[in-house]
Parts: structure tokens; C-alpha cells; sequence
């Protein structure tokens, strides 16, 4: 059976640095529907054609795209230990069509980890990558609260439903990366 984890948390929260531990030493495939778009469209596949002519409408990209590009790349990695989903499901209605996508292959969420940082430190974490990144969202104290506002907001429901599934896990996500690597392979049962 292979080990599907939903890597969840805040911007800042350490998603994409504890993805990278996982894949280093799980063997695990990185899962993130922003790279997937980026490839399909790249690549001129029929998913990436729809998916330019809605963005280029100004429109968001349906769910069942985003599905189709997630069974794509599912069916690409038959041999795979498993995935890390970063940044998907954001809505409870992507959770329950991953799942339904999944069971038809016969696989499954391991569980959902929840990266638990306090805003404060969201907030300095994000301030200094935006010096680093000169990435724009990162830079602004008022935008930065905002996308952590919205995050909140949004995600609630997914990790409820996740919760209900008795797969959602809180790790604390303060201290070093080590130790929130530790704490989120003690949650993952690995």
C-alpha cells in the first residue's frame, strides 16, 4: 500500500522544506497541483490546453481538471512508495474527489499532517524568505496576514473532514527543522 500524505499548514509553516526531508527518505513522490499545471501546460497535453484557456479567461481552473492532472500523474509513478500532496485538497469538495480518485485505484490517504505554527512566527518566517526570494507576497506584513487569514479559512473544513477519517495529525511546526521533521514522521507512522 502506498503512503499518500497530505502535507498541510500556513504559508511559512516549513511545507515545502518537510517535503523534501520525506522524499529524501521515503522515496516519496512531490505532489503539487501549482507544478502540475505549470508541466501540463508546458507539455501542450489536452488537461494543460483547458487549463491555459481558462487561465487566460482570468478564470480558476475546475476541480475536475486539477483531478485529471493528479490521476495523470498518479498513473506515471505506478511503481511510487507513495505521495506527498502539498497544497491539495484546499476545499472540501477536492478532498472528497481525491478520495473517490484514489479508492478507484486502490489506494488511499495515509493522513493529513497539520503543520501548527503561531502567527508571529508565520509572519518573521515569511518576512525573511521574501529578502531572500524577492518573492513580492512575502515582502508585505498586510498581504501576509491575509494569506494566512484565507488559509485558515479555507482549510478548516478539509482537515474536519479529514479528522472525521480519523487521518488528520497536528504536529507543532517551532524548533528546528529536524525536530518538526521528527514529529511529523512519528504522526505519518514512519
Amino acid at each position: 500500500m502506498m503512503m499518500n500524505i497530505v502535507l498541510f499548514g500556513p504559508p511559512g509553516a516549513g511545507k515545502g522544506t518537510q517535503s523534501q526531508n520525506l522524499i529524501r527518505d521515503l522515496g516519496l513522490v512531490h505532489l503539487s497541483t501549482g507544478d502540475l499545471l505549470r508541466a501540463q501546460i508546458a507539455a501542450g497535453t489536452p488537461l494543460g490546453l483547458e487549463a491555459q484557456g481558462l487561465m487566460n479567461a482570468g478564470l480558476l481552473v475546475p476541480d475536475h481538471v486539477v483531478i485529471g492532472m493528479i490521476r495523470h500523474r498518479l498513473e506515471e509513478c505506478p511503481d511510487a512508495a507513495g505521495f506527498i500532496f502539498d497544497g491539495f485538497p484546499r476545499t472540501l469538495a477536492q478532498a472528497e474527489a481525491l478520495d473517490a480518485l484514489l479508492e478507484g485505484l486502490g489506494q488511499s490517504i495515509r493522513c493529513m499532517i497539520s503543520m501548527v505554527v503561531p502567527q508571529p512566527e508565520l509572519v518573521q518566517r515569511l518576512l525573511l524568505r521574501g529578502k531572500d526570494s524577492g518573492r513580492a507576497d512575502d515582502q508585505n506584513e498586510a498581504i501576509i496576514a491575509q494569506r494566512i487569514q484565507e488559509y485558515q479559512a479555507k482549510t478548516a473544513p478539509v482537515a474536519q473532514y479529514y479528522a472525521q477519517q480519523n487521518k488528520w495529525k497536528e504536529v507543532d511546526g517551532t524548533g528546528s527543522i529536524q525536530e518538526i521533521y521528527s514529529r511529523i514522521r512519528e504522526a505519518a507512522g514512519c
